[in-house]
């Protein structure tokens, strides 16, 4: 897949050319407002004051030359406005930006316009010829507007939350820049789509939005001046149209993270080629040999398909440019090591899990004198090409070797002075890490986890000194205390070894370290006060005891706080709420006495919060029985403790997830090296806990989970609950809920689990249960229910145990027959009940139009929960993206 700077790189390349037409104007910056009288009119100065005045510009980065206002040295009119990262507030309808009616140039990029759409004021600014809005967080759909723009050249509304059908561009046909990438939109494209009548397009991006078709247009040929096309990330499936290959001046071409099948696309007249990422499909057969001719590719990213055969390379005089050859996860055949030596330009190689039947030998390699980063992950290796004797790839920074069955250290790293990074999980070494390991000069990144590996040769001492400052040792067989971590250490992650003891205070000296897990383990004692300072630490599974430190300062980094399943005790410590990245917080499984922290509503990004198996007490509704007051949270545990009271009805109005969303992929550590991206800290997640005493793993994306077992609850369930539209999992069992079952809970149609059970609720089971068509799991026993159970596909293939202890039910699963009794209907809409109904509707509206949430980049929010086997049945894995 593109990288962002990658995509904005070309992009803006082609936007800089468009300035060049702009007419000839002076400059009035932003953070110094003297103006030339004679360029820019009073008049014009005075509205663009008023338009600042519109916003909260105290995030200017006034060391940013570029923003400012320029005017017509003729007429003195605004020409061109660019303030970028500048405003946050809301853009209105009547913003006196849209009285600039000669406009040629507008950059708005990376502001916060605040639960803003995207006004439809925009087509009064016809003049335009660059519209760029990146990153700003626009609401809806675009609007039909925007076709007034006819002058337009460029136009950017990358990365907001716009949704709905592809953009009506048809007048726009002056377009040659169009980017719509990392949005929400939908749909399929047409053959007789607007986009393909814009025949001067030459950077089109489409990426990570959700459009689909049957088969992709072969009118995408038509935009024969194309340079640039993205398409990936989306639904896109069936067959590459041939017509493709009239987009001879494509320089890159991505297709990945799609569903695209059949032979390999025809491309060989894109003889211009420099990238042409296909990775993430299901392609089959083999790579044309023509492929590797092409005089200007650079890089070729073909994993994960189902690609076979042999790789062909033209003779020794021929001299291939390739830098980037990416093949991972694919079944090619033959010695496909000998044709890839010929490819002498290399740079990064990937050829992890090829299926190959014979080892691989890597010093077949050994004539790549440039190659700094090769995975050869999953697969078979020969054991003498590991030996310190191979005298080969003296130039890796870079090597991945997972999952190929070695059993020793490979001494092969003895040579290899420049490495900075190396990944040798999976694998079955055993024994000691050798001391020579950490004398080499530039190695900063290890990641030698799921071994059998039990210590360190030479003294306690031996890491200190070196230059490691990520280190991952997890699922080993370390035992005694912690070793003396390395000074310059970043990210340490040890868990799910028999390390025991306390956590040693030299720890408090490793002032660079951000992310910390010694979880499962065996350390006792009290947690450090310095851990405080960091942004990931995770001590799950251990034996600490004591209270939780009270010293989280103004504007701690603070993200992930997991401390569940130790001995600590006391409350929570009110300094948490200076941290105000906090986006999980575990300390279940606990002895915490405490009241519910309604305080940590300062913490608006927390998505996670588990509380359960404590001693917490009292109400969980806020004092003013309104809205729980955390917008972002997702995964919501207070089970088993002592809460009580009741739950008004606008409980669960105003959270994110009560918004359909598909937010992909967030991580809480990524390092950036050498444009691979190693996710130390995703790897982690996505093996953690398996078959270990935690039943399921969720790993957070946009999908969210509520159990408020086990407390004493009473009152009636809020019919606000069927707005948390992404809710999978809702258990509100063992409690003393009286009334009826919401009928909004029919809304909740990615619903997999439901326990209402022991309660006291009445009433019939809403007919709209049975038509939830994820449902799994639900229990309604021991309440108060009557009626017929509805009998949808769902819920007849639940066991009695699920609805018995409700005198009233019938029908199947139960024996107790509906036919010829009096019991009541399921249960339908009454007035009262239709009341309600609307009053969620108009809630509907508030969760609709509330805040378009904050993107936080590289950010992922772990969440280990370990509900009841029968009561939650699905993992939800983390799909990692590694872009190597």
């Amino acid at each position: 897949m593109t990288t962002l700077s990658e995509t904005h790189l070309s992009l803006y390349f082609f936007s800089l050319i468009l300035l060049c037409c702009v007419s000839p104007s002076s400059l009035f910056t932003f953070k110094n407002p003297v103006v030339d009288l004679v360029a820019c009119r009073p008049r014009q100065i005075r509205a663009f004051t008023q338009f600042k005045n519109e916003f909260d510009t105290r995030s200017c980065n006034h060391s940013d030359d570029f923003n400012g206002v320029w005017c017509d040295n003729l007429t003195g009119a605004v020409t061109k406005l660019r303030l970028r990262a500048c405003l946050s507030g809301n853009l209105k309808p009547n913003s006196s930006l849209f009285g600039f009616h000669q406009l040629r140039h507008l950059n708005l990029n990376s502001n916060n316009f605040t639960s803003s759409s995207l006004p439809s004021e925009f087509g009064n600014l016809n003049k335009l010829q660059v519209l760029t809005l990146y990153s700003n967080g626009f609401l809806g759909q675009v609007p039909s507007s925007f076709s007034n723009l006819s002058q337009l050249s460029v136009l950017d509304l990358d990365q907001n939350e716009l949704n709905g059908s592809f953009p009506l561009v048809r007048n726009l046909s002056k377009l040659t820049v169009l980017d719509l990438s990392s949005n929400h939109f939908s749909g399929t494209l047409n053959p007789n789509s607007s986009l393909f009548e814009l025949h001067h397009l030459r950077y089109l991006d489409l990426s990570k939005n959700k459009f689909t078709s049957s088969l992709l247009p072969s009118e995408f040929g038509n935009l024969n001046k194309l340079e640039f096309l993205s398409l990936s990330s989306n639904g896109f499936f069936g067959q590459v149209p041939p017509t493709f290959n009239n987009l001879t001046w494509l320089t890159e071409l991505y297709l990945d993270q799609n569903k695209l099948s059949g032979s390999f696309p025809l491309v060989q007249n894109l003889t211009k080629l420099s990238a042409l990422v296909l990775s993430n499909n299901q392609f089959t057969g083999a790579i044309p040999s023509s492929l590797l001719t092409m005089p200007f590719l650079t890089r070729l990213d073909l994993n994960e398909n189902h690609l076979t055969g042999s790789i062909e390379v033209p003779d020794s005089s021929y001299s291939s440019r390739l830098e980037r050859l990416l093949l991972g996860h694919n079944h090619f055949e033959g010695k496909i090591l000998e044709p890839i030596s010929k490819l002498i330009n290399l740079k990064m190689l990937n050829l992890s899990f090829l299926n190959t039947s014979y080892p691989i030998d890597i010093s077949l390699l050994s004539s790549l004198k440039s190659l700094s980063s090769l995975d050869l992950s999953g697969n078979s290796l020969s054991p003498a090409s590991l030996s310190s004797n191979s005298g080969i790839l003296l130039t890796l920074r870079i090597l991945f070797l997972n999952n190929c069955n070695i059993t020793k250290f490979p001494t092969i790293l003895k040579t290899l002075e420049k490495l900075e990074e190396i990944s040798f999980s999976n694998n079955r070494i055993k024994g000691k890490i050798p001391e020579w390991l950490w004398s080499l000069p530039h190695l900063s990144a290890v990641q030698i986890g799921y071994n059998y590996i039990d210590g360190f040769e030479g003294s306690s001492e031996v890491l200190v000194n070196s230059a490691v400052r990520t280190l991952i040792l997890e699922n080993n067989s370390f035992e005694g205390a912690l070793p003396n971590i390395p000074v310059s250490i970043e990210v340490f992650m040890a868990y799910g070894n028999s390390f025991r003891g306390e956590i040693p205070l030299s720890i408090c000296n490793r002032s660079s370290l951000t992310a910390l897990d010694l979880s499962y383990n065996n350390f006792t004692g009290p947690i450090p006060q310095c851990l405080s300072n960091l942004e990931v630490l995770n001590l799950l599974m251990n034996n600490f005891e004591g209270s939780i430190p009270d010293a989280f300062y103004v504007g701690a980094s603070l993200q992930t706080l997991n401390l569940g399943f130790n001995r600590l005790s006391g409350k929570l410590p009110r300094s948490l709420r200076n941290c105000s990245s906090l986006k999980f917080l575990n300390v279940e499984s606990n002895r915490i006495k405490d009241t519910f922290p309604f305080w940590l509503r300062a913490s608006t990004n927390l998505q996670v919060l588990i509380l359960r198996s404590n001693k917490f007490y009292g109400p969980i509704s806020p004092p003013h029985q309104g809205p729980l007051g955390f917008p972002e949270l997702r995964i919501f545990e207070i089970s088993d403790n002592k809460f009580t009271g009741s739950l008004p009805p606008s409980y669960f109005v105003n959270w994110k997830v009560t918004i359909n969303q598909d937010e992909g992929l967030y991580m809480l550590y990524a390092k950036d090296s050498y444009d691979i991206v190693v996710y130390a800290y995703v790897d982690l997640i996505d093996l953690k806990y398996k078959g270990l005493s935690m039943e399921h793993q969720i790993i957070l994306t946009s999908y969210s989970a509520i159990d408020f077992s086990g407390n004493r609850l009473e009152g009636q369930i809020p019919e606000s609950i069927g707005l948390l539209k992404t809710l999978i999992a809702l258990n509100f069992s063992n409690n003393a809920f009286t009334g009826h079952i919401p009928l909004s809970m029919a809304n909740l149609t990615e619903l997999e689990s439901l326990d209402l059970s022991r309660n006291q609720l009445s009433g019939t089971i809403p007919s709209g249960i049975g038509s939830l068509s994820f449902l799994a799991y639900i229990n309604v026993s021991h309440n108060q229910l009557k009626g017929e159970i509805p009998q949808g596909t769902q819920i007849t293939g639940q066991p009695k145990s699920s609805f018995e202890g409700n005198a009233g039910l019938c029908g199947l699963p139960l024996e107790e027959s509906c036919f010829g009794s009096n019991a009541p209907p399921t249960q339908q809409p009454e007035e009262e009940e239709e009341d309600e109904e609307e009053q969620v509707l108009n809630w509907k509206a508030v969760a609709i139009g509330y805040g378009s949430g904050v993107l936080f980049g590289l950010a992922v929010a772990q969440v280990i929960a370990s509900f009841k086997p029968e009561w939650l049945t699905n993992i939800i894995c983390l799909n990692k993206r590694r872009n190597r």
